[in-house]
């Protein structure tokens, strides 16, 4: 093969008794003689004997790709790589195998970003620093060597951390990704998993301004996604580390919880005296934005091969990424552009009812959280965004749509069929994706289906695998496929943007928009991702009131006035790239944050 292409086979996908090798017996190489495609054999690392090697020496490339084509599972990949890359891996984690090139650079008192797809390497790239494995540059059947590493990157601004962290002089704090797992590692109640963190004596600030008092002392296994995401950021940033290192810190959070993270986050940076090194990665790109000092960004084949570029400033790096190429780099990642368009919100036409339904009350326990809903209209063929603070009262009224909930006063006797993908997503049966799926339409590999919602959620690398070992990025996708493939009336999704990277937003977005017009159907999206809510929605119903004490709900209303509404009670305006037209969020108290607050104009122009 050429030295700018590697083969991968998905080990997890590879089911040699459920083939006849076609891989192998179409190979040209093969059939020439030569040993190409192989058995992995008795002494394989990993995985199973009688599943396929592939000799990147023989492979005649992508070029060639009959093995790709051949395969029934998609189990194999051969990729060239970019012809920019003249190194070799940072890492490799075996033979046809993940390899990741490049690695961010922490730097003292700043917040290194890192901007990528899922499944690109940027975990690997956090044990590497975090010191958690030593990278082996490719050479996976050898120990990784410290000295190696360091010969490797000898005068480059990873040289100093790298040499430090080899003599065991930097202390690492980690936040998950995926804050949901938590309860399953950890059996207790809130403080008691905070109090063992608190090393910097600053516990006690961080669960005021974080505002997770009211849990401390619940079982962890009983609060909700929010508040685990709140509690798992605090236990990180209480520690006295020399490397912080967050993993998606806005899902699940409102955006006035997203500003008051990015503020602890970047005070604690900002602490000259401690030179602590803050790596952050994360989707939310207004968030990441306003956070970041440098930024690294991630692209390659998601599973196969992960490239970190070198560090970028913020702007221009998120604008690149979204452009899908790279300019020092001469780099093209992705065929077309991610656009964000600047228009004046939709005018929604009048158009027939769905819904009319009456004032709403729902109360917990003995007044300890008060739902008020004002009544109003849902109209048929229209996507209804739904936003306001987490603890609201959001989830609740789409339980009362749905019917798992009963409302104190009023009542919904409306006779509607409604497909519901709720905030937290419990599919752990062992069921296969394709299964579980093909349970709920018969629609089910249609060519209609396929380019409906299979293609837009990029669903055909999961379709094996089994609903219980999927991440929570895939276990997303499936839940809204699962939700769009019912026949209702009105469709409930409840934050599907969690989890999702850049790309998987749009193409979601995208997804649930084009299914909603093609198909005359309602829609109704509670998401804390402000651009997709723009994107997705006719109308705008809005939340207030004092979270976990008292939600209130207006009518739909016109997106215009819904938003300014919305952002005017958070105290926060946005405004757009010049270059790209991406919502960007004002610095409070800036000469523009202040004059749009004066024009009332919190997010919209023109």
């Amino acid at each position: 093969m050429a030295d700018d292409s590697i083969a991968v086979v998905d080990l997890d996908r590879c089911q040699p008794d459920r083939c006849n090798y076609e891989c192998a017996n179409y190979c040209p190489p093969n059939r020439t003689g030569k040993e190409c495609i192989t058995k992995r054999g008795e002494d394989a690392a990993e995985g199973d004997p009688d599943q396929i090697h592939i000799s990147e020496e023989i492979c005649l490339g992508e070029t060639c790709g009959i093995c790709v084509e051949k395969c029934p599972f998609d189990a194999i990949e051969i990729i060239n790589l970019p012809s920019e890359l003249d190194e070799e891996p940072v890492h490799r984690y075996g033979d046809n195998a993940f390899s990741l090139y490049g690695l961010p650079t922490p730097k003292p008192g700043n917040v290194t970003g890192i901007l990528g797809p899922n499944g690109i390497g940027k975990s690997t790239a956090v044990h590497a620093l975090a010191g958690e494995m030593v990278p082996n540059l490719g050479d996976y059947e050898s120990e990784g060597d410290w000295e190696r590493v360091l010969d490797r990157f000898r005068g480059t601004g990873l040289q100093n951390y790298l040499q430090s962290l080899k003599e065991g002089d930097v202390t690492v704090a980690r936040k998950p990704q995926y804050v949901d797992q938590i309860p399953n590692q950890f059996d207790g109640n809130t403080r008691e998993l905070l109090e063992r963190t608190d090393e910097r004596g600053a516990l006690d600030s961080l669960i005021d301004r974080l505002n997770i008092r009211p849990v401390m002392d619940q079982p962890i296994d009983s609060i909700s996604g929010g508040e685990l995401q709140r509690v798992a950021i605090a236990a990180c940033l209480a520690r006295d580390a020399d490397f912080y290192f967050l993993d998606e810190i806005t899902p699940y959070l409102d955006i006035g919880q997203r500003m008051i993270v990015a503020r602890l986050i970047r005070e604690l940076a900002d602490d000259d005296a401690a030179e602590r090194s803050m790596l952050v990665v994360e989707h939310d790109l207004a968030i990441l934005d306003l956070l970041a000092d440098t930024l690294h960004v991630a692209y390659g084949e998601p599973g196969a091969y992960g490239v970190v570029t070198d560090p970028k400033s913020v702007r221009n790096g998120i604008n690149e990424y979204l452009k899908g190429y790279l300019d020092n780099e001469n780099m093209r990642i992705r065929p077309s552009a991610i656009t964000f368009e600047e228009h004046a919100p939709r005018v929604s036409s009048r158009s027939e009812t769905l819904i009319e339904y009456p004032e709403l009350s729902k109360s917990y326990g003995d007044g300890e959280f008060e739902l008020h809903v004002e009544g109003g209209e849902i109209n048929r063929s229209e996507v209804l965004g739904v936003v306001g603070p987490n603890g609201i009262g959001k989830s609740t009224l789409a339980k009362l749509f749905a019917g798992s909930l009963e409302p104190d006063e009023g009542e919904l006797d409306f006779a509607l069929d409604i497909a519901y993908k709720p905030q937290y997503i419990d599919i752990d049966q062992p069921m296969r994706v394709d299964v579980f799926l093909s349970s709920i339409t018969d629609d089910f590999g249609s060519s209609y289906w396929n380019t409906e919602i299979a293609q837009p959620l990029q669903l055909d690398r999961v379709m094996e695998q089994n609903l219980s070992d999927l991440s929570g990025g895939e276990r997303q996708r499936v839940a809204i496929a699962a939700c769009l493939s019912e026949d209702a009336d009105l469709y409930l999704l409840d934050e599907p943007s969690a989890h999702l990277d850049v790309e998987q937003r749009v193409r979601a977005t995208t997804a649930i928009r084009r299914y909603a017009e093609n198909h005359d159907a309602t829609v109704m999206v509670i998401d804390h991702d402000i651009y997709m809510i723009d994107l997705l929605a006719d109308r705008l119903m809005v939340f207030d009131g004092e979270p976990a004490e008292r939600g209130h709900a207006t009518p739909p209303q016109e997106m215009r006035d819904g938003m300014n509404e919305f952002l005017a009670d958070l105290d926060i305006t946005f405004r757009r790239d010049e270059r790209t037209g991406r919502p960007r969020i004002n610095k409070p108290g800036s000469q523009l944050d202040s004059s749009q607050k004066r024009d009332g104009e919190y997010y919209y122009s023109g």
